[in-house]
């Protein structure tokens, strides 16, 4: 890992951005953090839009844990922002795009195309970025992860034990190989669904939740599209990780 800027945001939070190796990633820490203090870390997935384009929530976002007591960090996806393109994941993005435009069932085959190569891609990346955090003396654990495509946040719910809890959100297609990942899930999740998210499958959403084998889990659903999540779902998210994290 090398820090590659660092600025003081006006609430006493520390933004550093970083790579690691050609991934570039960003953390925030709260003004509380020190060696002698380490804080936990909550890892900020994302949809793959790239870094800058998603920036603003994802600072909101850190802020919020941030006053919390939390650090936050996320890294770039792969295909995304100013990383390579990645053809296979794009071609399938077009035919996405085609199959929604004309109306037409998005089909299994467009779904793994779209998902499953980004998940094998990006699960690791994850796993060496909390390699490189977990090394630094004013991060301590435990770790939670949060948001982003949700086959991603499952795969690393089920694969790193070093997640101990996570908060997903329903709102991207879903493979039908994540539901059998799904069922070695077994921390605290906190899941939220858009109940008239238009790109989502809402069964799809609901099948995937039963599917989890963790013994705490919730389902918060709401009314409202996929940019529509109120502001008491985030806080009541944020009391989650309060409870598994503090």
């Amino acid at each position: 890992m090398r820090f590659t800027s660092e600025q003081h945001l006006d609430d006493g939070v520390l933004e550093r951005g970083f790579t690691l190796g050609e991934i570039p990633g960003i953390l925030w820490t709260p003004g509380s953090a020190s060696p002698s203090a380490p804080v936990p870390l909550i890892l900020l997935g994302h949809p793959p839009l790239g870094l800058h384009r998603m920036y603003p929530r994802l600072v909101g976002r850190a802020r919020d844990a941030a006053a919390d007591g939390f650090a936050a960090a996320t890294i770039e996806l792969p295909g995304s922002g100013d990383r390579p393109r990645w053809a296979a994941v794009e071609q399938a993005r077009a035919d996405l795009r085609r199959a929604m435009e004309a109306g037409e069932p998005v089909g299994d085959e467009i779904v793994d195309a779209l998902v499953l190569p980004l998940v094998e891609k990006a699960v690791p990346e994850w796993q060496a970025a909390l390699d490189a955090l977990l090394a630094l003396p004013e991060i301590g654990g435990p770790v939670g992860y949060s948001g982003g495509v949700i086959s991603i946040g499952t795969r690393l719910a089920a694969v790193e034990p070093r997640i101990s809890a996570a908060v997903l959100f329903a709102g991207s297609l879903v493979p039908r190989a994540m539901f059998e990942e799904a069922r070695r899930v077994t921390v605290p999740l906190h899941v939220l669904l858009q109940w008239d998210d238009e790109g989502n499958d809402r069964q799809a959403a609901l099948d995937l939740f039963d599917a989890f084998g963790s013994e705490e889990k919730t389902l918060q659903a709401n009314m409202g599209g996929h940019t529509g999540v109120p502001q008491f779902a985030g806080e009541a998210a944020a009391r989650f990780f309060t409870r598994h994290l503090s």
